[in-house]
């Protein structure tokens, strides 16, 4: 059985802990961001390439959406 902590203690632990992360710098945070926009970006150009060959696809083979 664990043994109970009080809310004190538990600060105290969480402020302990949060000392030890390290926290990344305004430029890796800047890059981060970019690469996520970037990828975000070339990520809808794939889906769309891919929804329009699926809506060709489906429109030859149905014959709907004409």
């Amino acid at each position: 059985m664990m043994a109970k902590t009080t809310p004190l203690e538990f600060i105290q632990q969480v402020g302990a802990e949060t000392a030890k992360v390290v926290w990344p710098t305004r430029r890796e945070t800047g890059i981060t961001t970019l690469m996520v926009v970037i990828f975000a970006f070339v990520a809808s150009i794939f889906f769309f390439i891919v929804d329009m060959i699926l809506r060709y696809g489906v429109t030859l083979i149905l014959g709907v959406g004409r």
